[in-house]
């Protein structure tokens, strides 16, 4: 088993302490159904209403992370959504008595345990992936190859991002002992997470300065470190990165590492290479930022932290699902308001649209309530 896939599958008091206090957080939001958006009266007496529904039936396919189950179920619950679990191999049974503790306590509600249900084969994901008529979105938590499989064989909308290939950009005007300890947390703090940084991007004014304090605190987690020929230059024991490098997610101890001229050159970098997932810049020129933050494409877009942050729990949602990194909505990390839609309602009196076609159309009033 690889140093990844167990740290993944270990379920220690401190990942079971954050989903605890996630699921409390949970309880405490408000409910996301039943919202009135959008109050309007159209006519005297014709009045529209846009109400926020549940979705209906998720399908959330996960590999090996156990701690997924309790994120997952309690938000499906929140939103009033069914939910089918399928869990990898490696942490099924982890998830068997996960789902059960999950069921007793629905037990002792009005919500019936049946709407959380753990399926346990492959044969049985592939049928899953097939009953477009009775599932309405498809969330897959994995590896790259694992997503693209769902996409690919599947008719259900699927929510949910292929890669994480987020970045770090020290600028120019970047204080060091920031660069140095948001590189660190950004990198070695958890590794295998989707949000851990997989390049650095380091500006050439103060590369020479800053590249040996940050490699060496690096290196001394046992971080593999790759640069381009630049960096070599300034880091000669390090190994030579190439395009492949830029365009990995290692989610393991390895970090690439490229100078660039300018903060427009970073931004070039991160919009090509990037997954739109989350990158982050070190700066104390409030401009710089200010641009970074408007023109990186990602789902995530932040100044002098770390990119570990891009996490429902941390956002404050309780939880997540999974995090998007399409441009339509939901975005980012997806809590309580991407499991739910909208309907629209409409109640009137013998109104009828020919009235308000041709030559003495009644007008609208169009007036919110």
């Amino acid at each position: 088993m690889s140093r990844q896939l167990y740290k993944r599958l270990r379920l220690d008091e401190y990942k079971l302490r954050d989903a605890i206090t996630g699921i409390r957080d949970l309880h405490n939001l408000a409910d996301p159904v039943g919202v009135v958006q959008i109050h309007r009266e159209i006519d005297a007496g014709l009045i529209m209403k846009r109400i926020t529904c549940p979705l209906g039936v998720l399908g959330v396919i996960f590999e090996a992370r156990p701690e997924a189950a309790i994120q997952i179920a309690p938000l499906a619950i929140k939103s009033g959504n069914g939910v089918i679990l399928k869990s990898g191999k490696e942490a099924k049974h982890s998830c068997e008595v996960i789902v059960k503790v999950i069921k007793q306590g629905l037990s002792n509600t009005i919500v019936s345990p049946d709407i959380v249900q753990l399926v346990k084969t492959r044969e049985e994901t592939l049928k899953l992936l097939k009953m477009d008529r009775f599932l309405d979105l498809i969330i897959p938590r994995g590896s790259k190859s694992f997503v693209r499989f769902v996409q690919e064989n599947t008719n259900i909308p699927v929510l949910g991002h292929a890669d994480g290939i987020c970045h770090l950009y020290i600028d120019k005007a970047a204080d060091m002992e920031k660069s140095v300890a948001i590189t660190v947390d950004a990198k070695a703090q958890y590794p295998a997470a989707c949000n851990a940084i997989e390049t650095l991007l380091i500006h050439s004014s103060i590369a020479y300065g800053f590249l040996p304090p940050i490699a060496a605190a690096l290196q001394s987690l046992n971080i593999e470190l790759r640069g381009d020929k630049t960096t070599r230059d300034i880091l000669p024991n390090i190994a030579v990165a190439t395009d492949y490098d830029w365009e990995t997610e290692y989610s393991d101890l390895i970090l690439a590492i490229k100078i660039v001229d300018s903060l427009e050159d970073a931004i070039t970098h991160i919009n090509h290479y990037g997954s739109k997932h989350t990158d982050t810049i070190i700066t104390e020129d409030s401009k710089a930022a200010e641009i970074f933050l408007a023109m990186v494409d990602s789902a995530g877009v932040y100044h002098n932290c770390s990119t570990r942050f891009a996490d429902g729990f941390r956002y404050g949602f309780g939880a997540e699902v999974g995090i998007s990194t399409q441009k339509t909505l939901p975005r980012g990390p997806v809590g309580l308001e991407g499991l739910v839609t909208y309907k629209y309602t409409m109640v009137g009196n013998a109104h009828i649209a020919l009235n308000y076609t041709g030559d003495n159309a009644k007008s609208f009033t169009h007036r919110d309530l």
